[in-house]
């Protein structure tokens, strides 16, 4: 019901009011006023034209019921994204708990409704055992546009050690990709550093920084810039093995790593984890239908949703000026329109460095599709590893995944990371 519930939430954007001085915060809250009293033909009223399409009347109908009507409001705060004033404020509904973005334009016009669920707070992760055979040092991460808070996992003993730069999936993801309970990265991190591997992971940009984001942004800015600098931190760091650099790239950060190795110079191998073969515009219908047909069935609100998506999409393929807010996620079209001109496949087949492919076979966001795309395109080049029972995160599990699985307290396979671990100390 969640996940229906946050694929919904993520349909909406763009309310409009009146032409008035109102200040964002009035007109956010006349907005939740309107959907609170159940007046939804006036919250549509105030939707720009984008959005009066996207979230009819009816739609925010349904949605609202869904979320089992607000029970209090909390405190407004207001952050500038994308050039526009954002209200964003904690709503508790009879569902639970979530947050709302409300992106109000230049003509005090709502261009962006979310209501994002609310997740349980991850408790600390565990400290470094006094008998482990690696220490943990803060380190900054800076590519020229604002530092990035990290972590360098150093194994103990005399080096140089060779050492890997993890690179984060898409979103705004934390050093350790918390996920509920799970830390893929620091699982990685610290199995490789027990084995003698030094692993530098950071803070993701969008995450720590978002204010870097307000205008026209690519892929680079979000992520490859970042781990260059990484890996550079990395070559000029006492104790490490600057001829043995590696990335690790986990889901959209392996479909990066191969543009990262040749913008950087200076890796000697790429790991390719759960990475799509394909563009994420491709992607993205697939994993929605998956996770709406897990009952068997997709109903006509979810359906709404697949018909929004098809047409974000089809925007976002196009040459015309359009609203973040009626693209897939709600990111410019200059970053899709440049995503979409990288060929991960293409740039892996390009690069000299040896390339370790992980893919989990329970894995339902970047499926068996991308795994068969991979070793035809890699075969007799790359090692290549599909484990059975893993999921996106390189979790073991059982039956369909699922985004709920994610939430469950788990560990990424062993075999996984020792598989990384051979193969690492196994180059010349």
């Amino acid at each position: 019901m969640r996940t229906r519930l946050a694929s919904l939430a993520l349909l909406l954007a763009s309310v409009t009011t009146s032409a008035h001085a109102a200040s964002p915060e009035q007109t956010a809250s006349q907005l939740l006023d309107h959907l609170q009293a159940g007046n939804m033909t006036a919250a549509e009223a105030m939707f720009t034209p984008d959005m009066a399409k996207a979230a009819p009347a009816a739609q925010l109908q349904t949605l609202w019921q869904q979320l089992g009507g607000l029970k209090s409001r909390g405190p407004v705060r207001v952050v500038e994204q994308q050039g526009m004033p954002t209200v964003l404020q904690p709503l508790q509904f009879g569902s639970g708990p979530f947050n709302a973005v409300i992106t109000v334009d230049a003509q005090g016009r709502i261009a962006g409704l979310y209501f994002l669920p609310v997740q349980p707070a991850a408790p600390p992760p565990p400290p470094v055992p006094a008998d482990a055979p690696y220490r943990e040092s803060e380190v900054q991460i800076d590519s020229g546009k604002g530092a990035l808070p990290g972590t360098l996992a150093m194994p103990v003993g005399k080096g140089p050690f060779p050492a890997v730069v993890l690179v984060h999936g898409s979103g705004p993801q934390d050093r350790n990709v918390t996920i509920g309970q799970n830390r893929p990265f620091l699982d990685v991190a610290r199995g490789l550093a027990a084995q003698g591997i030094a692993v530098l992971r950071y803070e993701k940009r969008t995450k720590v920084r978002p204010q870097d984001f307000s205008g026209d942004f690519t892929v680079d800015d979000e992520i490859t810039d970042d781990a260059v600098a990484a890996l550079a931190l990395l070559a000029s760091t006492p104790g490490i093995d600057a001829r043995h650099l590696y990335v690790i790239g986990h889901s959209q950060g392996g479909m990066i790593a191969p543009r990262i190795a040749t913008r950087s110079g200076k890796v000697a191998g790429v790991v390719l984890w759960s990475a799509p073969a394909r563009s994420l515009l491709d992607i993205m219908p697939e994993q929605h239908r998956y996770l709406f047909n897990l009952d068997g069935q997709i109903s006509p609100q979810e359906k709404a949703v697949m018909d929004r998506l098809d047409a974000q999409i089809a925007a976002a393929r196009g040459t015309e000026p359009v609203a973040p807010a009626a693209l897939p996620l709600g990111l410019p079209a200059h970053y899709w329109r440049t995503l979409e001109q990288v060929d991960p496949v293409a740039d892996a087949k390009a690069l000299s460095q040896p390339i370790l492919v992980l893919h989990g076979g329970r894995d339902f966001q970047v499926i068996d599709t991308d795994w068969k795309l991979w070793s035809q395109a890699l075969s007799g080049t790359a090692t290549l590893h599909r484990y059975d029972q893993l999921n996106h995160l390189g979790i073991a599990g059982e039956g369909p995944g699922s985004i709920e699985e994610y939430s469950r307290p788990g560990h990424v396979d062993k075999k996984l990371i020792d598989d990384v671990a051979d193969w690492i100390r196994a180059q010349p």
